[in-house]
This record gives C-alpha cells, structure tokens and sequence, in this order.
C-alpha cells in the first residue's frame, strides 16, 4: 500500500501524521523538547529553523502537522488555549471598523471575546441565527470581513449547512470560520464544505482526557497561515511543548474515542426523549432535531454532547445537576469522563441578558465513555 493510500484513512492519520520516529534514537513517539532556545551552528545558521520556542519548537510543530492533515488543511497552528487561538484570528483577519456575524447560540468565552474584548478595539459584530443562510446574508454589511459558526453549537446544539453558508460568505467577500470543537474532524470536515478556517478547543474531544488545556487553528489558504503565524508568533500566546504533547497523545485516539462517544449519546438522547420530566431534547442526532438532515449530510455521526430542559424551570435544572453521581459536576466537555453543567449559571453565564443567552431550565452533558447503562441509570436517579 502507497503512502497516499495510507494517508486517505483518519486513522491511520491520527496516529502516524507528524508523529515521525526519533532519528537519534528510534523513539516512536516525539519526544518533549522542553526547551527555550537553540544552539545555532553560526549567526543565522539554524538547525531545521529552531531558534526559540516561542517562535516554533518540535513537539509543537509535530503537533501542528497532524492537525493540519486530520483537517485536511495546508496549515495548523497551536495555541495556549482555544480563547488564544480565536483572539489570534481575530487580529490577524480584522482591523478597527470591521464587522463580523456571530451565532445567536455560541460559546459564552467566544461571545465575551467579541462583547468585551473586540468591541473595544473597534470591531463591529452582530447576531444572527446561522442555521438559516438568508439569515445570515440580511446580517451582512459592507465592512463584514468574517462570519463565525459553531456546528453542533454550544449548548443548543445547533446545526448550521456550512456549505451553504460558505457560499454566502464568499459572496460578500467574507471568511468563513467554524468552530470544530464538537464535531473534531473526525465526524466533520468544515475546509472541505468551503470553510477557510477551522478553530479548535483542544482541550476538549482532541486531547481527550481532561489533562490539557489548548487551542487550534487549521487552514486550507496557505497566505493565511503564513499571516496568522507571523500573529502567533507575535502575540506569543503558543501551546508550550508537554501541552502539544499530550494533545497528539489524544488525536492518535480520537477516532475510536469518538465511536464511543457517539454511541452513549445517541442512548441518552433516546432516554431523555421519553422521560416523563425533560420537555426537550437538543441533539442532530434525533429525527426530530431541526438540524438532523443537514447534521446527517455533512458529519459522519452526530456528536458525544446532548442538551435537554426540564419541567420545573432554573432551580430544577440545577437540582438536577447536583443530584448525578457518575456524571460530574463540571466545566468543559469532550473528555473520556461524563460531565454534566447548567450552562446559564456556569459556561454560559457571560451571555446573561444578551441575544445569545440560553434557557435557565437547560442541562448539558457531555457523554463520556462509560458503560452506557451507568449513565443512563444515573441520569434516572438525577431526574427522579
């Protein structure tokens, strides 16, 4: 079998993209290049272009290089965080005066980064509900330089057909961003349904085990890259090299990490949905989700996170969360672990009183790989 042939299969992939053995040693694995600077044989005459961590070191160009090919991308660069990262794109792609669209469901940091942070800086945005594309071209204007999506969003799990919105995007002379953090690229491939950039939280699906916090960004324009690299290098806010490291530990089991987390959900979906308490089920895998055919037409499964409300309002919903025992009480999600949070009181708390903020009686779980009838007996016990 051909490299190229190898090289067609996310598997395969994930584990041996940017993962090339020591050639000192034989190691298999990269090792961690905890280090600073670089010896360089002359002014000027450095070694593989090594000259200062923050500029570029080899676990974290290892790193880069299998993000870049599980996105099928020409560019990945990795970051301190995934708040990094957005902020990185954020300067590299906009200047004061510019406009971006947001989602009307987004992760609360990225809705604080543009509220908060960007407005500051002269930076014009506005809402609009991205899984409708007439939506999104009426929020256009003449300064608009991006329009941002999440898919599935955060928390409402919301679809957006990212082609079709790629295609209104280019239209107005705009970028297309996309939030991969929930789908990862496993399931979901936002550069080639026309995106221009793909963000990450690697601290969620792609490492994988609740041990690393980091971000991502992977393009398929490889001027971009150059551009948000030179930004990266810049601003410095660069993923340091035990954090690289563990997150390619991560992607070499993201795919079958994934299978898992997919299966549980759809289980816990399907309980939820026929349990007496929750009114509402928020997952693209259910037939009845609004999104399910275009989730169904462009991820190869529908994800590990679910969403549901319950009868009896905010005080439910928290009582709700304090009451599970194998799903943890916690922050972030994508995890090997089952988490459960009330988004209005904690991730989503920053979209209080604005377009974006969500329904005090919503839970969201993030499902782990545990047996499933663990989880699904504690969720049982948690309602009541």
């Amino acid at each position: 079998m051909s490299d190229r042939q190898i090289s067609q299969h996310f598997e395969t992939l994930a584990i041996h993209a940017g993962n090339t053995a020591d050639p000192r040693t034989g190691a298999v694995v990269p090792p961690i290049y905890q280090v600073s600077t670089y010896k360089q044989d002359g002014v000027g005459g450095l070694r593989d272009g090594y000259e200062y961590s923050r500029s570029a070191n080899p676990t974290r160009t290892a790193l880069e290089e299998n993000l870049a090919a599980l996105e099928g991308g020409r560019r990945g660069l990795a970051f301190a965080s995934g708040l990094a990262a957005e902020d990185c794109l954020l300067r590299t792609l906009l200047s004061p005066g510019d406009h971006v669209v947001i989602p009307n469901d987004a992760y609360g940091g990225t809705f604080r980064l543009f509220a908060r942070v960007a407005t500051r800086w002269g930076v014009e945005w506005s809402v609009a509900d991205t899984a409708d594309p007439a939506a999104v071209r009426a929020a256009l204007t003449p300064k608009t330089k991006a329009v941002w999506v999440e898919t599935p969003s955060n928390p409402l799990l919301g679809i957006t057909d990212i082609a079709a919105v790629a295609e209104v995007a280019r239209g107005a002379g705009a970028r297309l961003v996309v939030d991969n953090t929930f789908a990862t690229p496993y399931l979901q491939q936002p550069l080639a349904l026309g995106a221009d950039v793909v963000v990450h939280s690697l601290t969620k699906y792609m490492g994988g085990h609740s041990d690393v916090v980091g971000g991502a960004l992977v393009v398929g324009d490889q001027a971009l890259g150059e551009e948000l690299a030179f930004h990266q290098n810049a601003m410095g806010a660069v993923a340091g090299p035990f954090d690289s490291w563990l997150v390619l530990r991560g992607t070499k089991t993201l795919a079958v990490r994934m299978d898992r987390h997919c299966e549980n959900a759809t289980e816990v979906a399907d309980m939820l949905s026929r349990h007496a308490r929750v009114t509402s089920v928020l997952y693209p895998g259910l037939p009845e989700h609004p999104g399910h055919e275009v989730a169904a037409k462009q991820m190869k499964a529908f994800g590990g996170m679910v969403s549901f409300r319950v009868e009896g309002g905010e005080e439910a919903a928290v009582e709700v969360c304090n009451r599970a025992k194998v799903f943890t009480l916690g922050e972030s999600l994508g995890g090997v672990e089952s988490l459960i949070e009330h988004p209005g009181r904690m991730t989503h708390a920053s979209t209080a009183g604005s377009a974006l903020e969500v329904p005090a009686d919503l839970v969201r779980l993030s499902v782990g790989i545990e047996n499933v009838d663990d989880l699904l007996a504690d969720l049982q016990q948690a309602l009541g």
